[in-house]
């Protein structure tokens, strides 16, 4: 007599094989038999007609400071994510000193645009070193299961204090600490280490982040800790400033400590054949032996505009400064105001408010010709017709007033702009990059950017846009998504307990109506600690997901069900 049977359900196992039909059984939170017949079950599930896959690991979100106090972790959860990993783009919480409390909150603030009253609010630093956080982590009952990776800034901050927030090269001594920290945390159960390299991330003044210009000796010093584990990774998020020598490096770090080093790879804008140099250079990595890999989106890294979120078309404007600070409603109801719209329209550029602005940020408010209008069919790979620039072409207005007379009939009116991934306005350049053999699926920063994007929803989207819905080019086999975010992303980091549908595995699973399967259009919510404003997006069509075996949802409903905990490296 097993727990748990989910009967004839369309299995797919994780492996990348063919969906077939059969039962699985759970038994003590573990998967005790896949496909065929199992015996009967204490509480069984009709799955007829149902996809059975194994719970998303989702390994990109920012999950840093949200998990200190909420154990649900929406909106992934919601998304079928039964795991999903933090410490990304060398930002996060831990190591800390007292002294450089706020400065780690105004950081994550910054670079993943969460409201700075809402952590400073909801984390606690009950802690100072790295496995002291993890052990914090571990005492909060939870949805789903959470990993972290030691981020560089904050270690750096703890090791060098003022000097590395003034981005001074670290010392000899300076190295060894941070080696010796990292291998410490890792220790602890830490999946791998991040660092940032790239112009986009800026701190609250304007200035570059610590770990910007970190020479290659530190990096390479402190990634070589890596060597002594057989789990984790080392990641990056890089401009790539000089691409050969950066390649170099990486191969270098990659080969000698035996670890996977993964950055990120979009389609830049300014330079639409950078990506395929990039995949060369992991090609050739992986030839001599060094496993190097690029973590690629399912979909355009965007941003969404409009009045009640952070960025409209109109922010840099010098009218639009008196708007800044006031709440949507506010700025919604002066915005529609005549007067206002013609100020607005006819204001130039504040070269302050631009300063303020990643050059991502400026890109995705100066482009009229990536700007589309985004409505309840969350469209992410929107045709010409949407776009601001032909519904003015077709209109007796110029395309600032389309602009600006969509998003002002209301607080949920969306413009969308693909900053990355969209520069031949449409997505086959992204398929390209996630099936090449050299890329791992990733980036859905789920709980960071809340007032500009929400992209938690990638692992859903992969299953309706990729393996149903796409009409403007291919589709992705079925497996072939489910595989990307299951044991790709598990074995890639050393989760070696979970991704696949197979006996002894953790019992994370999802039942799915695939055909019922859709993502809601994006809204806002007030739901974060000292009433913080946020993007979430709904689904349909999660029938349920269990996490070591209990139900944790169950027709998009939470039930109650706390089974989650902290998955530390090393101790499947």
């Amino acid at each position: 007599m097993h727990e748990t049977v989910i009967r004839s359900g369309t299995i797919v196992d994780g492996d990348g094989g063919q969906p077939y039909t059969g039962d699985l059984a759970i038994d003590n939170g573990r998967i005790s038999a896949v496909g065929g017949k199992a015996g009967p079950g204490h509480r069984e599930i009709d799955a007829n007609g149902l996809l059975v896959t194994p719970g998303w690991v989702d390994v990109h979100t920012h999950y840093d400071g949200q998990a200190t106090w909420d154990p649900i972790l929406a909106p992934s959860s919601w998304h079928g994510v039964t795991t999903t990993m933090f410490g990304n783009c060398g930002v996060g919480f831990a190591p800390v000193r007292k002294a450089h409390h706020r400065e780690l909150i105004d950081l994550m603030e910054a670079i993943e645009e969460i409201p700075g009253t809402a952590l400073a609010e909801g984390v606690t630093y009950d802690w100072e070193s790295f496995p002291e956080f993890l052990d914090a982590l571990e005492q909060l009952p939870r949805t789903i299961d959470i990993a972290a990776q030691v981020p560089h800034h904050p270690l750096r901050v703890y090791v060098m204090g003022e000097r590395a927030l003034r981005r001074e090269p670290a010392t000899a001594e300076d190295i060894k600490a941070m080696h010796d920290m990292t291998e410490e945390a890792m220790a602890a159960g830490a999946f791998g280490f991040t660092t940032s390299r790239t112009n986009s991330h800026k701190t609250l003044t304007g200035d570059f982040v610590p770990g910007r210009y970190s020479e290659v000796d530190e990096l390479i010093g402190i990634g070589a800790c890596l060597a002594k584990f057989n789990y984790g990774a080392f990641g990056m998020n890089s401009d790539f400033d000089d691409e050969q020598g950066e390649m170099a490096w990486i191969t270098e770090l990659a080969r000698q400590t035996g670890r996977p080093v993964w950055f990120l790879i979009t389609q830049n804008i300014r330079d639409p054949e950078r990506w395929r140099r990039l995949l060369a250079g992991i090609h050739a990595a992986r030839a001599s032996g060094a496993p190097v890999a690029g973590q690629v989106a399912c979909r355009p890294v965007g941003v969404l505009l409009g009045v009640g979120v952070t960025l409209t078309p109109f922010s840099a404007r010098e009218a639009f400064q008196e708007l800044r600070e006031l709440s949507g409603e506010e700025r919604l109801a002066r915005m529609r105001d005549p007067a206002m719209r013609d100020r607005i329209l006819k204001s130039a550029d504040s070269e302050a408010a631009m300063d303020r602005l990643s050059p991502s940020r400026v890109r995705a408010i100066t482009r009229w010709d990536r700007m589309y209008t985004f409505g309840p069919d969350a469209d992410y790979e929107p045709a010409d017709e949407r776009c601001v620039v032909t519904i003015a072409a077709n209109s007796n207005r110029t395309v600032e007033e389309v602009a600006y007379d969509y998003i002002i009939e209301g607080l949920d009116r969306f413009l969308y702009c693909p900053v990355s991934n969209y520069v031949d306005g449409n997505l086959e350049t992204t398929r390209e990059m996630f099936l090449d053999p050299g890329t791992l699926s990733g980036l859905s920063d789920g709980g960071a950017h809340v007032g500009s994007v929400v992209d938690a929803s990638m692992p859903t989207y992969l299953l309706t846009h990729w393996a149903r819905d796409r009409t403007r080019g291919p589709k992705l086999p079925l497996e072939t998504v489910v595989k990307a975010q299951t044991s790709e992303t598990a074995d890639f980091f050393g989760f070696t307990d979970r991704g696949r549908l197979a006996p002894g595995l953790r019992a994370d699973v999802n039942m799915i109506d695939h055909e019922g399967l859709r993502i809601h259009a994006p809204h806002l919510v007030h739901d974060l600690p000292a009433g913080g404003k946020r993007l979430v997006q709904g689904v349909d069509g999660y029938v349920a997901t269990f996490v070591a075996g209990e139900a944790v949802f169950e027709n998009g409903e939470h039930t109650g069900a706390l089974p989650g905990r902290l998955v530390r490296a090393g101790r499947a």
